[in-house]
Formats: structure tokens, sequence, C-alpha cells
């Protein structure tokens, strides 16, 4: 049976009839857009007819649904924190007020939770004074929070604060609920746009080239690195461990890797590995110290979680996610149990640096992300375009529906930077026995 072809059409509101207040003169048709699949390969995904699947692009559109002067937007972070939450809210604040002469936005504290009253969160009002400086600062300004709530409350209280754009800065669980609100909007037909801005510090939405705080990760994870291999050098047989993030997938620890060609052990998600065994990790990590006399693993948050599976009950977070077990620590123990039984004696310092990551500001690069984003999806919410998530698709920033992110990318494990990761590191493609 043929796959069915994905469904990238945008949904919009009405006929946007005003025209826009931007006076840059640079604006974007819906009828530019970006091939899914550019090397348009014989059996690549095709619409009806012969035109191949494509994907609209953001930007300014010529004529606006919303009047600027009778419009209200509201702005919520959910989800875990991540470089660069600032700079998306100061992002899409700066543009609804000097791009298009939207003077009331608020921000909901602490996630979806500002919009269910038994809380108690009241909205903030937030305009250029307030959000001016905020791109200095770790964290996010609004909070944030994890857990489902009651998609009609949510709505009851949006249409109660005659919200007429809501934007949603999360992952992939916020993008399904914001699916959920904006359905839910829809059903009850009211005029409200539902804009998603893709945040994950691990980079694994669906479709999305990359989300911001990635870059910010991945030059915090290098400085970890260099210092365990400062340590790993500075004793015999020394071993430095790094745990970092990356729940589901690998990405951070790939890119870290290749960032910093220090590292022996890539360890993720997507490759299971033995400990025990001739091509278990420790049989290969000795061969290493033997050889070499010092060894660098890092290790991603969910890599390895068979093999600590056992050591306590299976809980889950407010967001329903199975907690996983430590790693880290789980490591650390097995490692120093198995060279002390040959003994062997080494030196193995442990770093964990994850929330330290999570907390920076941004750094340039993601700021610069974070700017776009908002200020892409600010012109898509004053376009009438709904239910989309703004993103970088194959290097254009595009317009994607809520339900085409809203699933985790893994790691090519047959692919190529996979396969540098292995020659950078040298180690095994596989460590199960």
């Amino acid at each position: 049976m043929k796959e069915k072809s994905p469904d990238f059409e945008i949904r919009r509101l009405g006929k946007p009839t005003i025209p826009s207040p931007i006076t840059l003169g640079y604006f974007m048709s819906d009828s530019r857009r970006v091939l899914y699949d550019p090397y348009l390969h014989s059996d690549s995904p095709r619409i009806a007819g012969d035109a191949p699947l494509s994907i609209e692009i953001a930007g300014p559109r010529e004529t606006i649904y919303f009047d600027p002067a009778q419009t209200k937007a509201a702005i919520v972070t959910c989800g875990g924190l991540s470089p660069g939450i600032n700079d998306v809210i100061r992002a899409v604040v700066m543009g609804l007020y000097y791009r298009y002469g939207v003077k009331e936005i608020v921000g909901i504290r602490y996630g979806f939770q500002g919009l269910v009253p038994e809380y108690g969160h009241e909205p903030a009002v937030l305009t250029p004074e307030v959000v001016k400086d905020i791109h200095t600062l770790g964290g996010s300004i609004l909070s944030s929070s994890r857990g489902s709530q009651d998609i009609t409350t949510i709505v009851d209280t949006l249409c109660e604060m005659n919200i007429n754009l809501f934007f949603c800065v999360g992952g992939d669980g916020t993008m399904r609920a914001a699916e959920r609100i904006a359905e839910e909007i829809r059903q009850r037909d009211v005029k409200m746009g539902v804009i998603g801005i893709p945040k994950t510090i691990d980079n694994d939405l669906n479709l999305i080239d990359k989300t911001f705080g990635f870059d910010t990760a991945i030059s915090m994870v290098v400085n970890a690195i260099q210092c365990a291999h400062v340590e790993a050098k500075g004793a015999p047989m020394g071993i430095g461990l790094v745990k970092i993030m990356g729940r589901e997938s690998g990405h951070i620890v790939l890119n870290a890797t290749l960032a910093q060609n220090d590292v022996n052990f890539a360890l993720i998600p997507e490759v299971p590995f033995d400990l025990e065994g001739e091509k278990g990790l420790l049989k290969i990590l000795e061969k290493r110290l033997l050889e070499r006399k010092h060894a660098v693993i890092l290790v991603a948050e969910g890599a390895g979680q068979n093999l600590c599976a056992g050591i306590g009950p299976k809980q889950t977070d407010a967001s329903g996610n199975i907690r996983l077990q430590d790693i880290g620590t789980y490591l650390k123990t097995q490692i120093e149990g198995y060279f002390e039984k040959r003994g062997l004696e080494i030196n193995l310092k442990y770093i964990d640096p994850s929330y330290t990551i999570r907390s920076v500001p941004a750094n340039a690069s993601d700021s610069i992300y974070c700017e776009l984003l908002g200020q892409f999806a600010v012109h898509a919410g004053m376009a009438g375009k709904t239910e989309l998530v703004v993103g970088l698709f194959k290097g254009e920033y595009v317009h994607l529906p809520l339900k085409s992110v809203a699933s985790r990318k893994k790691v090519n494990t047959k692919g190529n930077l996979w396969m540098r990761v292995l020659e950078a590191t040298g180690q095994p493609a596989s460590m199960k026995n």
C-alpha cells in the first residue's frame, strides 16, 4: 500500500483584505513555496496532477486579516527551559507593536496553567519597554510548566480575554496541545489564530531543521567536553564522563562530538549498547585506557535505558513522559566497579551540565534565529493564517501545519552525520555482543 503524502496546506481564518502597514516594500506571495523533496526522485510524494509536494514560505503578506487597532495577542511558553525563549518573546512583542501597531499584548504565566483560573496566575502586560532587555536573560520571563490542562477551559479563558492571536512556544507536546486548542476554537467558529514557535533543546521536532537553543547547547556542551578532556588527561587512566540532554534522540551528542573532537565514545538513544562482553563498552574502554591512558565519554540522558531499567519503578512526569533513569551515575558506578574487579586504578570525573545549559542566555546564532522566528510568526498571524508552526525547513523559513511537527525526529544511524561521528571517535559501529 502506497504511503499517503503529507498535507502541508495552511488554514486561513478568512480572506485578508486590509493593506499591510509594513512600508518596507518586501512581501511574500502564498504561491511561493519550497519543494518538500528538492531532489525529486521518481517516487517523491506528489499532490494532484504532476505538481511536486511543496511547503508555503513564511514572510510578510501584502494584505492582512486582522485590524491592528482591534487586535489583542497572547504569548505562552511551555515545557522545559531553553536558551532563546526570551528572545522569541521580545521578537513577537516588537514585531506586533512596531511593525503592525498592535498595542494589546499579554504574556500567559506558567505555561497553559496561566489559562486555567483555578491556578490564579495573572497575565503579564507586555510592551516594548517591558521586553527591551530580556534577550540578555536566560529562562523565560513568563515562566513555564509541564502537564496537560483542560482544553475547553483554556479556550474559554482565551475567549473571555478577547484574544485574537495566540502564540505558543514549546516542543512536540506543546504543539499537540496547540493543535487541540485550535480545533476547539474552530468548532466554536471563533476567529482566533494559533501560531506555534518550535522549542526543544534536543532539536528533535519532525521536519524542523533546527530548533532554537540548539546552537547555544552545542557551544556549552563543547565547554564541558573540554573540561572532561583536561581532567581525563590530568591523571593516569583518566576518564571524563559527561551526561547531557537527549531524551529520545542524540542530536546534541552528535554535533558536540564533531564540534569538539576529543570524545572517544558517543552514546545515544538510537544506538543500543552492551556493557559486558568482548564487544561491550567496558571491554573497549579498557583497551582504550591501556593504549592511550585516558578517555572521554559523552552520553545522552536517554541512552542505555535498557541497562538500568530495573533500578527503580517506572514513573511519569507531569507531561506523561516516562522518567528516565540516571544513565550518567549508572555508568559511573558500573565503570568504577568493573575496573576495581580488574585490579586497575582509574580516575573518573563525572560532569552533568544539563540544567546549566538550559538556563543560559542564547548565543549570537540562536538570537538571530529567535528574532526571525518571532518576526515570521507575527507575519503569519496578522495575515490570518492559523494552526501552523513557523520553522526552518531545507534552509527556508516556512509555514508547517501543527500536526506535521508534533512528533520527534531521530538520528539517522545509517546517515552521513553518524558515520562522521564514528570516524571522529574511533568507536566501533556496534557495541552489542
